[in-house]
């Protein structure tokens, strides 16, 4: 019978010894503290935290590229610490903008080649290579050197690598990176579907794209400063944050309307005026639903007519910048180079 959790950590802990610390400066770096973390079976788990968070060396421990200072961590049941050998053969890794083979090789050699690492047949690997090739859209790059292929490419080809194995728990880290719209779209679904195919299979994903975690993960865990802020379904998180109502109201474009009359409603926290195109609309943040009906009042006072409403639902972005104190672009704007 399988074990319920692919991943388990019980008071794990990382600390770092910093050299050259001068006398009154810290001697040490706590990366992680008392991480307590369950990922079950056949779940597609995300972990999202900025810059310098701990995500890096959380997962350098769960891939057995690191020990722990304190605690356990287990992967398909096995302690990653104690039997490392025994965990690899599980897991594999694809990590975004990474630039894996070698360049004089084509796609396919470079997958085949990967595949003798794992010591997977000759037969059965290329199947497994045409197959994937085929799912993910480089069917006609087989034979093309990866030294040609476009950034997005070649991170096509790097998934398909972590997907040859067909391990129990593969890690992938910012998978979409370097892909359009399109080619992330579709790698998503393909994830998506490897996991719903066999119980056996767990993701653990990180990326800065909130979308992309929110529409794929069944559950993420907010970590900051080595720290586990927030464990739960996404759209759980999400309800957490529903203290305001907020509302996008199209208008009749008037060029003249002023902001101001709205602000004196009591119940209105804010109103901003937003244009696009030939659109123009009023964003209202209230303390509750129920104000709404003195904006109605106010907007037919004003002679203003309503193209359309919406109800802004809180996002998993609000949920991020409320629990670490700013949103995930801004971090990546003043993270140093190398930080995770």
């Amino acid at each position: 019978m399988l074990d319920q959790f692919s991943i388990q950590t019980e008071k794990l802990g990382r600390i770092y010894k910093l050299r050259g610390a001068k006398k009154g400066e810290a001697k040490s770096l706590v990366a992680l503290k008392d991480i307590d973390l369950t990922v079950r079976r056949g779940e597609l788990f995300g972990l999202l935290g900025p810059n310098g968070a701990g995500k890096t060396t959380l997962i350098k421990i769960l891939t057995t590229l690191l020990s722990p200072t304190s605690g356990r961590a287990l992967v398909a049941g096995v302690d990653v610490d104690k039997y490392p050998d025994k965990v690899r053969p599980l897991i594999n890794m694809v990590s975004g903008g990474e630039s894996s083979g070698y360049g004089l090789l084509t796609v396919r050699e470079n997958l085949w080649m990967f595949s003798q690492f794992y010591g997977i047949p000759s037969k059965e690997a290329n199947t497994r290579i045409k197959q994937l090739l085929d799912i993910v859209g480089l069917k006609d790059k087989t034979n093309i050197r990866s030294s040609d292929l476009s950034t997005g490419l070649r991170q096509k080809m790097n998934i398909v690598r972590g997907f040859m194995t067909d391990p129990d728990v593969l890690f992938m880290d910012e998978p979409s990176l370097g892909l359009d719209v399109e080619a992330s779209r579709d790698v998503r679904h393909f994830i998506r579907e490897w996991v719903n195919q066999d119980q056996r299979r767990t993701v653990m994903l990180t990326t800065h794209y909130m979308v992309e975690a929110d529409e794929l993960c069944d559950r993420v865990a907010i970590i900051n400063h080595g720290q586990v802020l927030a464990c739960d379904k996404p759209a759980a998180l999400k309800r957490q944050l529903q203290e305001d109502a907020i509302f996008e109201i199209e208008i009749q474009e008037n060029t003249n309307l002023d902001t101001t009359a709205f602000k004196a409603i009591r119940g209105v926290n804010s109103v901003t005026r937003q244009e696009e195109d030939s659109r123009v609309s009023l964003e209202f943040v209230l303390k509750e639903e129920a104000v709404l009906a003195d904006v109605f009042g106010k907007l037919t006072q004003m002679k203003l007519h309503i193209q359309n409403l919406r109800k802004r639902e809180p996002t998993l972005e609000d949920v991020f910048v409320k629990l670490v104190g700013r949103g995930m672009e801004e971090e990546e704007k003043n993270a140093e180079p190398g930080a995770n």
